[in-house]
Order: structure tokens, then sequence, then C-alpha cells
């Protein structure tokens, strides 16, 4: 972010990076598989027959709680015929009829999916059998205006095992912390159009990922069903929290609305050259023109009723940019598959173990290094996006890349951007999606040769492309992520490949009119 900040500092007042909305998802892990609940029906002598009974009265239990916290609270408890009603903007409204500035909004009771245990008979064994399948049950959605984090919600599985979600916003819990310090701001949405001091406000974004996110979030859970641990005592069943999607947005504000109407547009058109695609490209379920494996890689540029979007994802995780109330430009990463990103920590916490790359988990002990994976995403993408105005000629850009290098006695070929394997090897490297998490030899060989069935010929190929991966090190186009087997485009790599890109794009008539 801080080459997209330096190319365009004299339009750009400020910018902040942090979590947008977080979406948390309590367990009791026991009770969420058939063995742990047959395991809990057996240690407190329940037999499977009564077990309809038995998870009857715990769902009433739970009911009976929410509805006596809600009078406590002198909160409505309002039951919505639809589940397809919009409950935040029910919320706000009760919120602004009420008029209520900080503190507990209401509560909604719905009939909608869920996933619960049931009884099942297996005609095999002429036995019944606990099963986890998909059925109805009634949730409770608890919102709020809390004074620390802003607006939020809690939802509650009134069914075994008693699933919870709650989702909380970080631009919410901005807000509040900016009131309590006492900068002046101005917020449109869940966006801030002007900060007053935004080293201050990058600060206390930060402190956000210093939380205590158990306690914080069995405080949320006691707000709504303040006896629910009781119900489970004498096992001492506890939630465990896990962060199910996470959005971290890097946004730059510009000083008018002029200034990024004027940019926006070619910030769009450039990062769908990147991506290979004029207009809306889907990787997805396509084969290549070589035959190989559809991969799971997705593109496209679509309206909204804000403006243009533009994102790439992979993987269920994606990388997108969009503009906000005017003069914000908004870079967001959304990271829904944890696995495939590393953390360095103790393998299963075993501190007599020595720490290691270990693949991320959901869990909210691994929240602040995906917060910072998330950051580091967005840097990159606007990065990227920043080579779109360079003050050097495509001459001085490409130049060095054409021609024969030496490092350490080794020679190394000059690249030939414009055409062959060169060309699509810089295609690869400039998709939008390898700037969330870089890319492998495999991603690279899988692009320039397709899936391979013989070991021989895959082993080949693999070869080949490391060679490959070696010419590009060398001419400084990309490097290798530490301790990793994963590469990443350099700022040469940034300028060089989206400028080749560009420039193969752009008609020869076009061209010469330009020069002229």
């Amino acid at each position: 972010m801080k080459n997209f900040l330096k190319v365009y500092n004299k339009s750009v007042c400020g910018a902040i990076s942090g979590w947008d909305r977080i979406r948390f998802r309590g367990t009791i892990r026991w009770l969420a598989h058939t063995s742990g609940i047959n395991t809990y029906l057996n240690v407190n002598n329940i037999l499977l027959k009564n077990f309809g009974a038995f998870s009857e009265s715990i769902t009433k239990q739970v009911v009976a709680m929410c509805s006596a916290q809600a009078e406590a609270l002198d909160i409505p408890m309002i039951y919505l015929s639809s589940a397809g009603t919009d409950k935040e903007a029910y919320a706000r409204r009760i919120m602004k009829e009420r008029n209520i500035k900080t503190g507990d909004i209401c509560m909604f009771s719905t009939v909608e999916p869920c996933m619960a245990p049931l009884l099942k008979g297996n005609k095999a064994t002429k036995k019944i059998e606990l099963t986890i399948a998909r059925r109805k049950c009634k949730w409770i959605y608890h919102y709020w205006n809390d004074e620390k984090l802003g607006f939020g919600h809690i939802r509650l599985q009134t069914w075994l095992p008693l699933s919870i979600t709650i989702c909380l916003n970080g631009r919410h819990w901005l807000e509040r912390q900016l009131i309590e310090e006492g900068v002046d701001f101005v917020k449109d949405g869940n966006c801030f159009t002007h900060i007053s001091d935004y080293a201050k406000a990058q600060k206390l974004l930060d402190n956000q990922n210093e939380s205590e996110w158990p306690k914080l979030l069995d405080g949320l859970l006691q707000r709504i069903c303040p006896g629910i641990h009781e119900i489970f005592k004498s096992m001492l069943l506890n939630y465990y929290w896990s962060a199910d999607e996470t959005e971290q947005a890097s946004d730059i504000v510009f000083k008018s609305k002029e200034k990024l109407d004027r940019l926006f547009p070619m910030l769009v058109r450039y990062g769908m050259l990147i991506a290979q695609s004029p207009t809306v490209m889907r990787f997805l379920g396509r084969l290549s023109n070589r035959g190989s494996k559809p991969n799971e890689v997705i593109s496209d540029c679509r309206k909204r009723y804000e403006g243009v979007r533009i994102k790439h994802f992979v993987n269920k995780n994606s990388v997108k940019l969009y503009n906000k109330a005017g003069n914000v430009l908004r870079t967001e990463t959304t990271i829904n598959n944890t696995r495939d990103f590393k953390v360095y920590r103790h393998p299963n916490d075993d501190t007599s173990k020595p720490a290691s790359w270990q693949k991320m988990r959901k869990g909210v002990s691994d929240l602040h290094r995906r917060s910072k994976v998330s950051k580091a995403a967005n840097e990159r993408y606007l990065d990227s996006l920043a080579s779109a105005k360079v003050g050097i000629n495509l001459q001085e850009t490409v130049g060095s890349c054409c021609k024969r290098k030496t490092i350490d006695g080794k020679k190394y070929r000059a690249l030939n951007l414009f055409s062959g394997e060169d060309l699509e090897t810089l295609q690869f490297l400039a998709k939008g999606e390898n700037s969330i998490n870089g890319f492998r030899n495999k991603n690279l060989r899988i692009h320039l040769y397709g899936e391979q069935d013989c070991p021989t010929l895959k082993k080949s190929l693999s070869s080949k492309t490391s060679r490959r991966l070696r010419l590009f090190r060398a001419h400084g186009l990309i490097k290798k992520v530490p301790k990793t087997n994963r590469y990443v485009l350099t700022k040469k790599g940034c300028k060089v490949a989206t400028t080749v890109l560009a420039a193969s794009n752009v008609d020869t008539e076009q061209l010469m009119e330009m020069v002229i």
C-alpha cells in the first residue's frame, strides 16, 4: 500500500487498514458429532430412546432463558414468520423508534434450517441410531449497539448442539473507540469518509487484535442466554470459538469524490487486464486450451448500486476492490479457507515440540496471524495496481529483463516478454488471486502445461518449471517466501507484468497516436 500512497499522495488525505466484518462460530465440540453425543448420553445414563425428550427439555430451557433475558433487559422479543426478513434493517428501525443510542435493542425468534441430531432406524441392524441431519428449528437473534463494540448481533440455535454465530464489525467498533478518544470523524455506513487523526485510528484498529477473544465472546453469549453454561455444568462443557469468515479492509480516503471517480475506472480496467479478462472471466468448470482440469479460480467485474466492484477469488478466499461513500477506495481480503495459509506455532500447541510453520486454524488463537496475512494481501494488490501509473517509459521498465544476466558466474538468458511461455508466465504472475497467498511450482506448472497423469512427465515438467522460476528470480521479478515453497511478485515484477500486459492489449494505431 505504501507504493500506492506514494503514487497518489497528492490526491489522498489518509488511509486505515483493519477488520471489517468477522463472523465467529461457537461450538460445544463434544456435542457437535454423534460419537460425542453418544458419550455424553452414556456418562449421564440417558437411554437413546429417551434422547428426544432430553433434547426437547434443553430447548425449552434455552427458549425460556432467552425470553426471561429479553424481559429483564426491557427489549421486545418478536417472532418473525419469514426467515427472509431483513433482520438488521428491522433492528435498526427499532433502535431509531426507541431512540436507543447504546445498549440492547431487541430479540427475534424465527424458524430456519439447521444441522441437528436425529434418531433414525437402521434396517440392517434393526436398531435406532443417532445421526446429524439437516432439519429446521427455532433460532434466536439478539441485536445490540454496544458501548465498546458498536452494532452487532448474536444468533443462537435452540436445538442441540446449540451452535452460536456472533457477527462483529471492526469499523463499528472503531467508531466507538474514536468517540471514546475524542477523535473527530465522518462515517457513512461501515466506512469512514473523514478522520481527523488517521495515525490514531490505525493504532486503535491494531489494538482490536489484542482482544481476549474467548472472554469477549463468552461475555456476549451471556447477554442473550445467561444460564446456558449451567445446562451442562456437571460435564464442564464450554464453547470453542472460531472465525468462520473474516474480512480485512484497507480504506484509502481521497480528498474528493471527483479525484476518485477519475481514477477508479482506470483501476478497474487495469485490474481486469491483469486478470486476463475485459469483462467477466470464470475459470471454474471451464477447461483450458491445453485440456487441463478446471481450476477453482474466478475473477469478475460487476456493477453494484454504489458503483463497480472487481473481485478475484480462489479456494473460497478472495481479494476485491470497490469504491464506497464517494471518496473511499476499499481493498478487502476475505478468508473462509484458512488451510491455504501458514502460522508459526508449536504443533498442536505442544510447547515441548519446536515451533514451525503449521497450517492456519479457524480458531481465534490464530486470528492475529490471519489479520497480518489479510492486510499483506490488500497491500500487495494495491501495490500491483499502483504500477498502472509509472513515471518511466516502457524501455526503462522492461529493458533490463530483455538482456542476459550473470549471477555468481551463472548465465541467465534474456526474457521474451511479448510472446511464448515467458508471456504466459508473466500473465500467470499478474493474476489477482496470486496476491492473496503467492503461488507454488505446481500452480505455475499446471497453468503452463496442464494436469498430467504420467508421474515421469509430471516430474520432468516440474523440473522445467523450477528452471523457469530460477530465471524469473534472476531477473528480480519474483522472490521466494522464507521457509516456504511459495513465491510472490517483487515490486519490479509488478511493474514489468502490468506494463507488458497493458502494452500488449493496446491497439497499435492507438499507441502511435499516444506517441505522436
